[in-house]
């Protein structure tokens, strides 16, 4: 998604430590124009595929998610970070590393909202070293539940996260794939469009 790259050239700012900085757009404050066309390449990318759910991790997810989710005309489920009082029942439960807080977090689905006849789109804002994704993947097997594929929105391909779990077999598609990354430059991996 070219869109994508000119937006992250033009808005984001690089950070130390590997930290991609898009919150004037994605992940703080939303550009919803923007967002309408990020959830428009999702349901191009995956509108054949009979999804029945999308899966997403509190909170960066969420807006692209739902957005996602009103293209793809199908309910919107996330996991949460922790155990709140309106969590009650049966629920499936994983462990994730946040590599933008450097904590693990135990996430939860509970079992009303994901279940073995579910087909589910999975998406995430980042794609990185792979935790949080790994987290939603466990979450769908204890579910039993059919993995579609992935989106993000922003994957950083030199920390290797997306093509492990390609090499897993899972469909992965990012509207943006960095290939390297410095104070003063991105470059980004060269990807088929429909632009």
């Amino acid at each position: 998604m070219k869109t994508m790259e000119r937006k992250i050239l033009k808005e984001g700012k690089v950070l130390p430590g590997g930290i991609l900085k898009v919150g004037s757009f994605l992940n703080q404050q939303i550009d919803t124009d923007f967002l309408v066309e990020m959830a428009d390449e999702v349901e191009w990318l995956y509108g054949d595929e009979r999804i029945t759910k999308i899966l997403t991790i509190e909170t960066s997810g969420i807006a692209l998610a739902v957005a996602s989710g009103m293209a793809l005309g199908v309910p919107v489920t996330f996991a949460k970070k922790h155990r709140t009082s309106n969590v009650d029942g049966e629920a499936y439960t994983t462990v994730v590393h946040s590599f933008t807080h450097g904590e693990d977090y135990n996430v939860i689905v509970s079992k009303d909202y994901l279940g073995p006849k579910d087909k589910v789109l999975i998406i995430d804002d980042f794609l990185a070293s792979g935790h949080a994704l790994r987290g939603l993947i466990d979450l769908c097997n204890q579910a039993g539940a059919k993995i579609v594929g992935v989106v993000v929105a922003i994957e950083k391909c030199f920390q290797g996260g997306g093509d492990e779990i390609r090499s897993e077999g899972i469909r992965v598609e990012a509207l943006a794939q960095i290939e390297s990354m410095t104070d003063t430059e991105i470059k980004f991996r060269k990807q088929e469009s429909r632009e």
